[in-house]
């Protein structure tokens, strides 16, 4: 992601992707709300088509032609100010940007420092930390000259009240649910979540039996793995906006990636978690400790009946005092205001020469 600022106006965008087909839906309409600000999206094919990590050897074969398509675009847009958001399309862009002498700003948004962090942050003049854990020992504030804890960013539909511990019981009704019933979201992130998905396939009965209502995002191209048709149940590929579904919920079961955790933890949803199982540092289940009592980790290999059984009790009558727990608990997790802290940082940048 690039931003060209002066004074600290936008005047100029370029969002280097990996042009994977969810990148696609998130990103519908986003030029259309820059108000005539000139949008442009440049891939940068260092994954596989297929997506996930590309080997070392795709990346010495594709990190040179993505850097020359970066480097161009970047001069195409006078691009003043470079901000990385993580992952391996971060590093022809962070190259391309310092060979323009341009200064560079790193979001990382796990509670465990990333490669694309470990990688880059020599060539970066700000590090932004969405949770304290990545700080480095002795900057607990935040307040260096490199290292900044300003939270994760979110959009200003995260930034309002948080609704009460039951969920919001109009939002339940303008989605469709009978708003005097608890509703259990579940999110599988951006990609969704085979684990969760063959949860609610296996045990989506017990949350009928209980009165349950259940909002289930499955994933693009995976409804085929949703439960079938159930009374209160409800399977989607990709909620928009998240946020409605957020206040509407009782209770979210979901995984751990940073962004789902940003927002269930300001708008102070109660929370299971369960992180991806096969990720070496964990960072799923790191970053779901950032939320403290205000979630629960559960592991997939757990998720059985007896876990469903239990998960349909929270949300109900029976869970009222633990769910107000939850919510209390999540006050002040995710600090306010954290775009508008790394937008000024941004501006700030880019009125000084690197």
């Amino acid at each position: 992601m690039q931003h060209a600022v002066v004074a600290g106006a936008l005047e100029d965008l370029v969002w280097f992707q990996t042009g994977r087909a969810v990148e696609e839906a998130a990103m519908e309409g986003f030029g259309a709300s820059l108000a005539g600000v000139p949008f442009e999206r440049r891939v940068l094919r260092l994954e596989p088509r297929g997506g996930g990590a590309p080997t070392l050897a795709r990346l010495a074969l594709h990190t040179l032609p993505s850097t020359v398509v970066a480097r161009a675009a970047l001069v195409r847009h006078g691009t003043q100010v470079l901000l990385g958001l993580g992952g391996f399309t971060s590093l022809p862009a962070v190259i391309a940007a310092r060979s323009l002498g341009l200064p560079v700003a790193l979001l990382e948004i796990n509670a465990v420092e990333g490669r694309a962090t470990r990688w880059l942050k020599r060539h970066a003049a700000r590090i932004f930390h969405a949770w304290p854990a990545t700080l480095p020992r002795g900057e607990l504030a935040g307040d260096g000259p490199l290292h900044l804890w300003t939270g994760p960013p979110l959009a200003s539909d995260f930034e309002t009240q948080a609704p009460p511990a039951e969920g919001e019981a109009a939002e339940r009704r303008a989605l469709g649910f009978d708003p005097d019933r608890p509703l259990l979201l579940v999110l599988g992130g951006s990609q969704g979540a085979l684990g969760l998905n063959r949860f609610l396939a296996d045990h989506a009965p017990v949350f009928a039996e209980r009165d349950v209502q259940v909002l289930h995002q499955t994933g693009p191209g995976r409804l085929a793995e949703a439960a079938g048709a159930q009374a209160g149940y409800r399977a989607v590929e990709f909620l928009r906006p998240v946020s409605r579904a957020l206040r509407a919920a009782t209770l979210v079961l979901c995984r751990g990636g940073a962004s789902t955790l940003a927002e269930v933890g300001a708008l102070r949803r109660p929370a299971w978690i369960v992180p991806y199982p096969h990720h070496a540092d964990r960072h799923q289940e790191r970053n779901a400790r950032q939320l403290g009592a205000g979630a629960r980790i559960v592991q997939e290999a757990d998720l059985d009946e007896e876990r469903a059984r239990e998960l349909a009790r929270l949300c109900g009558q029976a869970g009222a005092e633990p769910r107000a727990a939850m919510h209390a608990a999540l006050q002040g997790c995710v600090p306010p205001q954290a775009a508008l802290r790394i937008w000024r940082e941004l501006s700030e940048l880019a009125r000084v020469p690197a």
